[in-house]
């Protein structure tokens, strides 16, 4: 149905700018980074599965959080890993267009649903801890996991198939590495306006939508920190929460300045910019975030991985 709207069967990566030499050096440290990326974010989902002493709902939610990490930087990074070693621009089929912007929308939003949870799990360790492993049982972990999964991909079909059932008659070429919208909408001869308008409320529900709950839990946990009388108690609470709020930083700020404004159509190279926070360098530091400032996580990898131990379900 999207090809009758669409005048194109196929559009073009420009990708990076600058010699080939530029992009050899470029394909190296992106290499590096992606590699990194993926082993790092293995190494969690493989130590929260066989580590009991992991076996805890919010080391359940880090393992989903690193299986996204991982996703979203596969579905863009080997793509442009690819661009930057052959010549010339990469070509990419209108399906393959569709469904890599899907999946890139729908995977981030699922985030955005998980660190929302996240904060929330935080808030009930810190300000009730005496009714933590009742209130997050087993059942409302999965439920909350599922419900994330499924509110990022359903939230996200009306918005790809609005921007697919614009004619693109302009060009077929598409300034950037990977499908991105905001490029996409440029080459549409349509009016895009007032559904570029509707895309950045249903930007702004998302994000803030997730973005409340963790200031509210934030807010209170802060204030039961503040609370306790002595400095080794404050560390000691604060340190629980301190992984998980140093990622909501990095990844609500690249999220901010990319989609949280009325014109989506903004310039290629400041979209290059924002869009490779969110797909190579989030995804970096979300091993290193949550390893070096959790004792746990440390202790699991100092330990090693038993091979007696399998990976168990999330117990009570």
């Amino acid at each position: 149905m999207m090809s009758n709207h669409s005048s194109v069967t196929e559009f073009y990566l420009l990708g990076f700018s600058g010699s080939q030499e530029l992009h050899h050096v470029l394909f190296a440290v992106f290499f590096l980074f992606y590699s990194v990326t993926i082993i790092g974010n293995m190494v969690i989902i493989v130590i929260v599965c066989v580590d009991k002493r992991l076996q805890s709902p919010m080391y359940f939610f880090l393992g989903h959080l690193s299986a996204l990490e991982i996703m979203i930087t596969s579905l863009i990074v080997p793509a442009m890993l690819w661009g930057l070693l052959l010549p010339g621009m990469q070509t990419i089929s209108l399906t393959a267009c569709v469904s890599q912007l899907f999946l890139y929308l729908a995977l981030g939003t699922t985030e955005f649903a998980l660190v929302g949870a996240m904060a929330v799990d935080r808030y009930v360790a810190v300000c009730n801890p005496l009714r933590y492993n009742t209130i997050m049982n087993s059942h409302t972990c999965i439920l909350v996991v599922t419900g994330s999964w499924v509110f990022g991909f359903l939230s996200e079909i009306w918005p790809v198939y609005a921007t697919f059932q614009f004619t693109f008659c302009k060009s077929n070429v598409l300034d950037h590495f990977f499908c991105d919208r905001g490029q996409l909408l440029k080459l549409s001869c349509d009016d895009t306006l007032f559904t570029e308008f509707v895309l950045f409320l249903m930007a702004v529900f998302i994000i803030i939508g997730s973005l409340a709950p963790t200031i509210v839990s934030y807010t209170y946990i802060i204030s039961t920190i503040l609370k306790i009388p002595t400095a080794s108690g404050r560390r000691k609470a604060f340190s629980t929460c301190a992984s998980h709020f140093t990622f909501v930083v990095i990844g609500y700020g690249s999220c901010l300045f990319l989609y949280m404004k009325p014109k989506q159509t903004q310039a290629a190279e400041y979209n290059k910019i924002v869009s490779l926070l969110i797909s190579v360098l989030t995804p970096l530091l979300n091993p290193f975030i949550f390893t070096l400032r959790n004792d746990k996580v440390k202790e699991a990898l100092r330990d090693g991985v038993k091979p007696k131990r399998g990976c168990q379900l999330l117990k009570d």
